[in-house]
């Protein structure tokens, strides 16, 4: 009797779940006021449902601007904004449905906090009963359950900003806009109310649309970053990719402090710096680098690390004499701050606390992993 065969085969897993919350989509987005050049300049960016992405930039890059076009507060020049598809480049604000969240926290200063929260309920004829219950759940979400009753006046600044991200979030909006929201709090406060909304993103899944001029506000916060500079998106990523792999010397200079050398030709198999030539891996030299007329080769000053003598360099590294001209104690590690190959080019290394002490004046010899820099356009 011939052998039964038995086959398992092994049962098909189950499609993820589709994220939570609203996809954005720009395109070609442009807000011209008429001044030497425009505010918002061709932006194109798709925002996924559920992530967390921070528009970043200086005072007048244009963050602020995009996020009144994504709310309808701005009216678009030229370009198209799209929510999960359907086209609200002219829908008024109030037909966009999103919440937003200011730094000023915009609370109606004569209701409790219950009537504050649930305003946006009564405005969309929401029933009593849901109304409370709505209520009484987003409450316990930003954790101020028991102070329904009292006034604004009545709470701190971080409990007032928790009451203005309750009723941006209670009505269900298709996505979450925050325009600065921490930039009046202080320090302490701030990484509190960072973490809080961090944990609010995850809790609820919506789609978070994050304005900021702060660097390290937006590393910790994002899925990814829009950078921006003069109206145009510089570079979007994640955190860690903008920080370890810039394509541009703005980007490298803007997120963290940076060693920049700035190069005479463009990259090859070595680039040349004054009388030092660098060996380059391929996969450390971006893309925008390599079409570009003028590069710079950056180093994190975290892997710049300082040897007495040029012959206690690692074979391989890359080197550079160097002098100390200032030491800063700041407890867990020493910020070294170096002039470079006897010219003024300024950098930094940064050292274990524990490591041999360094005196200013003192001649060095900087160096670094060939994997651990970038070549970067500029």
């Amino acid at each position: 009797m011939p052998a039964t065969t038995t086959s398992t085969v092994a049962p098909t897993a189950a499609p993820a779940a589709p994220r939570a919350g609203t996809q954005i989509r720009l395109t070609d987005v442009v807000k011209d006021y008429g001044l030497a050049v425009p505010a918002v300049d061709g932006v194109s960016l798709t925002i996924e449902p559920g992530e967390f992405m921070t528009l970043l930039g200086p005072s007048g890059s244009g963050k602020t601007t995009t996020l009144n076009l994504i709310a309808g507060f701005e009216t678009l020049t030229s370009g198209r904004i799209a929510f999960n598809g359907d086209d609200v480049s002219n829908l008024p604000p109030h037909k966009r449905d999103l919440g937003m969240l200011f730094q000023n926290y915009a609370l109606f200063p004569h209701m409790t906090v219950a009537q504050n929260v649930a305003y946006p309920l009564r405005e969309r004829k929401v029933s009593k009963a849901e109304i409370t219950r709505r209520v009484a759940e987003v409450l316990e979400l930003v954790q101020l359950t028991g102070r329904d009753d009292n006034v604004p006046s009545q709470l701190s600044g971080g409990q007032q900003q928790r009451v203005a991200l309750a009723r941006a979030i209670v009505f269900d909006p298709k996505a979450l806009l925050l325009d600065e929201p921490l930039g009046a709090l202080d320090r302490n406060l701030r990484g509190a109310l960072q973490a809080e909304i961090q944990r609010i993103h995850r809790e609820v899944g919506s789609t978070f649309v994050f304005v900021t001029h702060d660097q390290e506000e937006a590393m910790s916060l994002s899925d990814r970053i829009a950078l921006f500079n003069s109206g145009r998106i510089e570079q979007v990523g994640s955190p860690e990719t903008l920080y370890r792999e810039p394509e541009t010397l703005f980007t490298a200079t803007f997120l963290g402090d940076s060693n920049v050398f700035e190069l005479a030709q463009a990259p090859g198999s070595t680039v040349v710096w004054g009388d030092r030539t660098w060996a380059v891996e391929p996969r450390t030299v971006s893309d925008r680098a390599r079409a570009a007329e003028h590069a710079a080769l950056m180093v994190r000053p975290e892997d710049v690390r300082i040897a007495q003598r040029a012959d206690e360099v690692p074979a391989g590294a890359n080197a550079v004499p160097a002098r100390v001209t200032d030491v800063h104690y700041l407890g867990s590690y020493r910020n070294v701050v170096l002039s470079y190959g006897g010219s003024d080019v300024v950098g930094q290394s940064r050292l274990d606390a524990s490591e041999t002490q360094l005196a200013v004046g003192q001649d060095v010899v900087a160096w670094w992993r060939v994997e651990r820099q970038r070549v970067v356009s500029r």
